[in-house]
């Protein structure tokens, strides 16, 4: 039968009712050892042989076992294997006589927690022995608990790093990256496409005529509209695609291994987003919509360096302005 049962240690033992298993085929020691712990107030389950200790060992997650040696058919070092072998921290107790001290010593290799040698001279020795295993096993699971409160502690501790460390690259109100991000992004992007010969976009844009809508409609109400532009565009992003909030009502989008042509596509496609998304106070605004201005830049073709590329896609965003707004501006146009 196999044994998949294990002792729960989640809670305090009670040793009140910790449960005992005594394994002896002799009748009278059996009911010896059994007398001697129910009196300290534990409960006793016997077994005549290893066999059936086994069996009851697979139903009940027996805190401590005390077996003989010496027992016909599996035998005391046979029963101690198969239980550790299963529950590491059933401790065990193994009863020898002054003829098999030698055989106790092969037990105690084993892994068994102390022996007890029959006949007993002193009946109060078994209760000393028993509560000395009991105390073991307890500190086994306070060390338990205590590991796990503290893997908790450091996980919660981890979790709390996590959300601080995202918490600094993030925008307060867009939930997007903020400026600082970017610019340590987009060297690294810098360095990665010059080492690897590939190529990259920004996409540089604002709203048009958001000071006119904040005039209008207050700063809270320009703050809404930022934020519901930051969920329009995380909403159009390419899985590796970064958007960021470069400051004001500017945002950025960085844009890794994509062409030109292929960036174009994705502005015009956000460009288009934004001015047919029902905005509240975009009925007022001088185009009777809220709509953005954009600008593309590519590496390397418009600017090796990150400073010089985002001047191009910000020259781009101004002409794309100066050419009567809501439209995308490339950089060689």
């Amino acid at each position: 039968m196999s044994i998949t049962q294990k002792i729960n240690y989640s809670d305090p033992i009670d040793f009140d009712r910790t449960q005992i298993l005594v394994v002896d085929d002799e009748m009278s020691l059996r009911e010896l050892v059994s007398e001697v712990l129910t009196d300290d107030g534990y409960d006793v389950t016997t077994a005549s042989t290893g066999e059936k200790a086994l069996r009851l060992f697979a139903e009940t997650p027996f805190t401590l076992v005390i077996t003989d040696i010496r027992m016909p058919g599996m035998n005391g070092i046979d029963l101690l294997r198969k239980i550790k072998a299963e529950n590491q921290d059933t401790q065990v107790i193994i009863i020898t006589s002054h003829a098999s001290l030698d055989t106790a010593v092969t037990a105690l290799r084993e892994g068994a927690y102390d022996y007890l040698i029959k006949p007993f001279e002193d009946l109060e020795v078994i209760s000393a022995v028993v509560d000395r295993a009991l105390e073991k096993v307890s500190l086994v699971v306070e060390n338990r608990l205590l590991l796990e409160k503290l893997h908790i502690n450091n996980q919660e501790l981890e979790l709390a790093n996590v959300f601080l460390r995202e918490m600094a690259i993030r925008d307060g109100l867009t939930g997007l990256y903020n400026h600082r991000h970017f610019q340590e992004t987009l060297a690294a992007e810098v360095a990665r496409s010059q080492r690897h010969k590939r190529e990259f976009s920004l996409i540089f844009f604002d709203v048009d005529h958001f000071k006119t809508f904040n005039d209008t409609h207050g700063h809270p109400e320009g703050d809404t509209l930022l934020r519901i532009l930051g969920q329009l565009i995380q909403e159009r992003l390419r899985e590796t695609d970064l958007a960021y909030r470069y400051g004001g009502e500017e945002f950025v989008l960085l844009l890794p291994e994509t062409s030109k042509e292929g960036a174009v596509v994705v502005a015009e496609n956000l460009r288009m987003k934004i001015e047919t998304t029902p905005l509240k106070g975009a009925e007022i605004q001088p185009m009777g919509k809220i709509t953005v201005s954009i600008g593309v830049a590519t590496f390397p073709g418009d600017g090796e360096e990150a400073a010089k590329l985002l001047e191009n896609a910000d020259q781009a965003l101004y002409r794309a302005k100066q050419g009567g707004r809501n439209r995308v501006v490339v950089v060689e146009d």
